[in-house]
């Protein structure tokens, strides 16, 4: 009879933890906006018409296909108290493998095995891109958010050296891949302007979902994520689960950039990166790291990305304001968990040895300054 209730209001807390970011950064974004002397409730208003009404609702799918892949991909490491924090190397890595190689694949392969094969070799990038992180990590123990990071700035600058030599398309003055053929990217849905990877990204999702809860491996990632010599002590083994939670990472995000050139871009520039890993990244911690609990939170920023560019555009704000919006939502989420923490509401949207250090930092300074 009890349990009924606990767990109700365990749910309403977890809404309410998520909820309340967003408003706030709203509200705040709105303050600013006002500040600027741009009028607030003309911008959102703006913003929600152009990211849903019409057709404009598509834009919106299409734009959250890369994302909810990425937020995934994240979901995994972090469930597995690992930081991977390469995702920017390894999206473009994926996307430069359909970019720069499918325009000849389909010339050679029939349409629906290019595809496959295509979509295989981003994730297989994207995953590849993670091994020395994981291993450095595995054997030495070396802090993986500065591994991922130097992997990414250099996997970012092999994909601008493939596209300005031998990827480049010699027909075009500035650095680009060929252009796929509009046959060979991936097919609409339901009569409608969005492509099938808005399916498969909502897939993978499911799928994740139910892995990460209802099978041993999932119940193998949380031991090892509360406590590597825990795992290890039952018979987990550590180096092997580091290289798979990185190697699973890494793939989805490649697979989102691969996903998004051939369902959206169709071809790929030198230096161009949509920063989509750290756009998501506040979401998938209010989503408290679930695969299902992620989709309205991707699908809110969607409508907010889509619509925002227009509507910043015709307020006169620049388009990274945007940025500013996503950063508030960190910050309140920030603020928003220090207080239920100090009032033992829940978990911490942050991974346990990330809430301890932070928890220990706040008591030091409230120790100091009751001195």
């Amino acid at each position: 009879m009890n349990q009924k209730p606990s767990r109700a209001a365990g749910a309403m807390s977890a809404v309410a933890r998520a909820v309340i970011p967003v408003i706030l950064a709203i509200v705040v974004g709105g303050l600013i906006i006002l500040a600027m002397g741009k009028d607030p409730f003309t911008f959102y208003g703006k913003m929600f018409q152009y990211g849903l009404t019409g057709t404009n609702w598509m834009r919106s799918l299409v734009l959250m296909a890369p994302l909810l892949v990425i937020a995934v991909g994240l979901i995994v490491a972090f469930r597995g108290q690992l930081w991977n924090l390469g995702y920017g190397g390894q999206f473009l890595l994926g996307a430069v493998v359909v970019s720069g190689f499918g325009p000849a694949l389909y010339g050679v392969v029939p349409g629906p095995l290019a595809t496959i094969a295509l979509l295989l070799g981003s994730a297989l990038a994207g995953a590849v891109w993670t091994v020395i992180p994981a291993l450095l990590k595995a054997r030495y123990g070396t802090n993986e958010i500065i591994t991922s990071l130097v992997m990414s700035f250099i996997g970012v600058g092999i994909v601008n050296l493939l596209i300005k030599g031998p990827l480049k398309d010699a027909s075009q003055p500035i650095p680009q891949t060929n252009v796929l053929d509009d046959g060979d990217m991936l097919p609409y849905i339901f009569g409608t302007k969005v492509h099938l990877g808005f399916l498969i990204a909502i897939l993978i999702a499911v799928v994740f979902q139910f892995v990460l809860s209802r099978t041993s491996f999932g119940l193998r990632m949380d031991v090892y994520g509360a406590s590597a010599k825990s795992a290890n002590h039952v018979g987990i083994n550590s180096t092997g689960m580091v290289f798979l939670v990185f190697a699973i990472s890494g793939a989805l995000i490649g697979l989102a950039g691969g996903i998004d050139v051939l369902g959206h871009e169709s071809y790929q520039r030198a230096n161009w990166d949509p920063h989509y890993g750290d756009a998501v990244m506040p979401f998938v911690f209010l989503a408290r790291l679930s695969p299902l609990g992620v989709i309205p939170l991707i699908a809110f920023y969607s409508v907010l990305a889509t619509g925002g560019i227009l509507a910043a555009q015709q307020a006169g704000l620049n388009v990274d304001f945007l940025l500013v919006i996503v950063g508030l939502i960190l910050v309140f989420m920030t603020i928003t968990e220090f207080v239920s923490t100090r009032r033992a509401l829940g978990q911490s949207y942050l991974p346990t040895g990330l809430k301890r250090s932070i928890t220990g930092l706040f008591d030091s300074i409230t120790n100091r300054s009751n001195r």
